[in-house]
């Protein structure tokens, strides 16, 4: 394979984690405006009637009775994961809540051995030591530079609450991936997300505005594309290849974040999310013979 062959999927991974950043500014403006529940709730509605025509097309059947309880345990962990993520993303900058995301791949480790079986080796410990390392670094720069007040705090909260869901969620991922395509992926998710937080509509909904509907089409799109690119990748290249390039991430968060409000980066948010990015890159690393396998 050419050396430009290699690289095409790492660029076309970089470009899907940079869309995902810039769906997440959107969704950030969109829930400012209407709350993150009402903007999650539409996105999932736009990103459903987006995604199924294309399910359709490629001779999409409805699935297996246990693909169905796969797409049932993933869409309802992935609505409550988005939902405190974009609360989060309201009360805390955009790097800074990427950067403490990060934490799941670690978590992920831990949950893979309870729920999987798998065997807990001496670097996933150290690895999981970094990351809390970090995250004691990013809430402690908070600490140091300013008195963290009630909203905050909830966010800090949500994100917490969020990162493990999506450890969870990474984990059923492995099991979706073996059993279902990512367009059919892609439309139960959005359709089952929907469905688990349509019953809180009477109580939670928002009407949005023009600039809203504009946010929240546009997250829609952005979310499509990007899980479309990350397919594309994941097909031709391994995830020992692509994983690293997933943290890029908080550079397009902090980017988009400065972009779209201005917000700032403290150093304590660098530092803590180089410690967690070394401890993710520690756990993902495979030896030899594991590469072999």
């Amino acid at each position: 394979m050419s050396s430009t062959h290699r690289l095409m999927p790492i660029v076309v991974t970089a470009i899907g984690i940079g869309l995902f950043a810039a769906m997440d500014a959107f969704m950030k403006s969109a829930s400012l405006v209407i709350g993150a529940y009402s903007a999650l709730l539409l996105r999932s509605a736009v990103g459903f009637a987006i995604v199924v025509p294309l399910w359709l097309a490629l001779g999409g059947r409805w699935p297996r009775r246990a693909v169905m309880r796969i797409h049932l345990k993933r869409g309802v962990v992935a609505a409550f994961m988005a939902l405190s993520f974009f609360y989060a993303l309201m009360r805390l900058p955009m790097a800074d809540a990427i950067a403490l995301s990060f934490v799941a791949p670690l978590i992920a480790l831990y949950l893979a051995a309870i729920l999987l079986g798998e065997t807990i080796e001496r670097r996933a410990i150290v690895a999981a030591l970094l990351g809390l390392a970090g995250v004691i670094v990013i809430i402690g720069g908070k600490l140091g530079n300013q008195t963290i007040d009630r909203e905050t705090a909830w966010g800090l909260g949500a994100m917490g609450f969020s990162t493990l869901l999506y450890a969870w969620n990474l984990v059923i991922q492995r099991e979706q991936a073996l059993v279902a395509r990512p367009v059919e992926v892609a439309t139960f998710q959005n359709g089952i997300v929907g469905l688990t937080l349509l019953p809180l509509a009477p109580f939670l909904f928002a009407l949005p505005g023009a600039e809203a509907w504009r946010d929240i089409g546009a997250a829609a799109l952005l979310a499509t594309g990007a899980a479309i690119l990350l397919a594309w990748a994941y097909a031709r290249a391994e995830a020992q290849v692509l994983v690293p390039v997933e943290y890029s991430a908080f550079l397009w968060a902090a980017l988009f974040g400065w972009l779209f409000f201005r917000e700032g980066l403290g150093p304590g948010t660098v530092a803590g999310a180089t410690l967690i990015v070394i401890g993710c890159w520690i756990a993902a690393r495979r030896r030899p013979e594991q590469s072999a396998l």
